[in-house]
């Protein structure tokens, strides 16, 4: 059987350690796995889809589609599985327009909704899909890592020459920046502690001396491995804990005791005085930094559970098999108890041009000034809880009272 997975690019670090880790595993399984860039262009999209109907799953990754695109996706694929790693319904958290977007929550729906299965990288996430279609479909698949991969840090560093580590892409900078009052506590108490980034953009982080390793995949762990404490600073945000702590896991894979703020899965995965210290003011983010700055032992102590911490919750070897076990159950429509066909959200509709499609819409109240016109419906510029999201099925709560939680299906042990 083949499994086709429609990525922003092969090797993008979501394809990366969320599906194509998994190949080996699905291929044990008789599940061969092709990574395809989704198609930039109508032309090259239409094209992707129709040829999307070999495939015996069609994983479609993070991206929200047009409508009357996924209504055609639907109809191509014999399965389609849903993968979320972020919560991709809001805004990201430096985005100037706000968090709110009325547009990415109708396509978010619309996309769980048609989906045979939805994969979510953490509760959070696995909460909010849930509390829009229910819990059936929803399953629970961290972001894994190969810890094997990392060298573990020697932590032979004390004091100002202890080296703070962080590592992510240009476009989480910003979270780096928002560390700025915490960071230059830390130096004024620490002058001359460097923090090293490993990115491929020079950050503007004044109070600390930064340096920048250019990243690489073959040289990420080793410049991990030199540094001696990993830090990860997230807005107390719906965008932020839906975040699935890849950072801190390769800190952590790396032997690396974290100092984190208490905000999504930091709290998870940082237990506190175990696998690193959380802080959340400039004050308790110096007193963390410098005790582990001061203690290479503790370090190392703490840098040890870490790792452990990874291998036994958070590793592809552990999680390939539950991940493929569910791809299968998916292809052949025994996921559960067996798949019904996903309702189609009015395909009819869907596939048309996309200049005549209705857009659902929220009933009620007629918008107010600044409300965005959407297709055949108006969009409310701040409707009330109970407006829903006009379907070809059924009314849906745009924003759920009581999100069915406590059912939630996970694929994977409580410990």
């Amino acid at each position: 059987m083949k499994v086709l997975a429609l990525v922003k690019s092969p090797g993008h670090v979501c394809s990366r350690y969320r599906i194509e880790a998994f190949a080996w595993a699905l291929a044990q399984r008789g599940l061969m796995l092709e990574v395809a860039p989704l198609a930039r262009g109508v032309a090259g999209r239409l094209a992707q889809f129709r040829r999307a109907r070999a495939a015996d799953v069609v994983i479609l990754q993070r991206k929200l589609l047009p409508l009357w695109q996924l209504g055609l996706l639907r109809r191509a694929s014999q399965r389609l599985v849903y993968d979320v790693d972020d919560l991709v319904c809001v805004r990201d958290s430096y985005n100037p327009k706000g968090p709110e977007s009325r547009s990415r929550l109708v396509r978010f729906w619309a996309t769980a909704y048609v989906a045979d299965a939805v994969t979510a990288g953490n509760t959070y996430l696995a909460h909010r899909v849930a509390g829009y279609v229910g819990t059936d479909k929803v399953r629970l698949m961290p972001t894994c890592i190969e810890p094997r991969r990392y060298t573990l840090a020697r932590h032979t560093r004390r004091g100002v020459q202890a080296r703070l580590v962080w590592i992510g892409q240009p476009s989480t900078l910003a979270s780096l920046a928002r560390a700025g009052e915490q960071l230059q506590a830390i130096g004024r108490r620490l002058p001359g502690i460097a923090l090293r980034v490993i990115c491929d953009r020079q950050p503007a982080v004044p109070g600390v001396r930064v340096e920048v390793r250019r990243w690489s995949g073959a040289s990420e762990a080793a410049d991990l491995a030199d540094g001696d404490i990993g830090i990860n600073w997230l807005p107390d945000d719906a965008w932020s804990r839906g975040k699935c702590g890849l950072r801190v896991l390769q800190y952590m894979a790396a032997g690396l005791p974290v100092v984190a703020n208490p905000v999504g899965m930091n709290r998870e995965m940082v237990v506190h005085g175990r696998t690193g210290l959380l802080a959340s003011t400039p004050e308790e983010w110096v007193d963390a930094v410098a005790r582990l700055a001061n203690d290479p032992a503790l370090r190392r102590r703490m840098g040890a559970k870490g790792r452990r911490l990874v291998e036994e919750r958070f590793s592809v070897e552990r999680w390939a098999p539950r991940f493929a076990e569910m791809i299968a159950d998916v292809a052949r429509g025994q996921e559960k108890g067996g798949l019904a066909p996903s309702p189609l959200i009015n395909v009819a509709l869907l596939t048309r041009p996309a200049a005549t499609v209705p857009v659902p819409f929220c009933s009620g109240p007629p918008a107010k000034k600044g409300g965005e016109k959407r297709g055949t419906g108006t969009v409310a510029a701040t409707p009330p809880r109970s407006a829903t999201l006009t379907c070809a099925t059924e009314p849906v709560p745009l924003f759920p009272a009581s999100p069915p939680f406590s059912r939630v299906q996970a694929v994977h042990d409580a410990g």
